[in-house]
């Protein structure tokens, strides 16, 4: 780090430069890498207010995706659930048991999303 906003890549395979300069660009952090000889420089814009703000909304993008993903989880398991329901023949209660546990464990985990989420965009958005 030569100066408090940059930071200085240097990976030990200098031809990685070019894959490493290319994932930070499609990173969608408003950083601009600059090429140097086997290294990438990232210059940090200021925290300003509005930047803040772009960036608790990026944490939400990333908050929701996950919590998609978790649904998608709880979608898969109770498809299973009914393919494994009709091979055994479980009682009706059973059943209905079976899946208020996936739904618990899937609001469990969706909450821990969320809460997670709103300490970051929290912590981003205090000056």
């Amino acid at each position: 780090m030569p100066e408090a906003r940059t930071l200085e890549i240097r990976p030990w395979d200098p031809s990685a430069v070019e894959a490493i300069e290319k994932a930070i660009q499609k990173s969608d952090l408003g950083i601009m890498p600059q090429k140097g000889d086997k290294l990438l420089r990232l210059n940090f814009p200021a925290m300003t207010e509005e930047r803040r703000k772009e960036l608790a909304k990026v944490i939400g993008k990333i908050g929701e995706e996950y919590r998609v993903s978790v649904r998608a989880e709880r979608r898969d398991a109770m498809e299973e659930l009914k393919e494994k329901l009709k091979k055994e023949h479980l009682p009706e209660d059973q059943k209905k048991n079976l899946e208020n546990q996936i739904q618990k464990l899937t609001d469990h985990y969706v909450k821990q999303v969320d809460e997670v989420i709103a300490a970051k965009q929290k912590e981003i958005t205090t000056v």
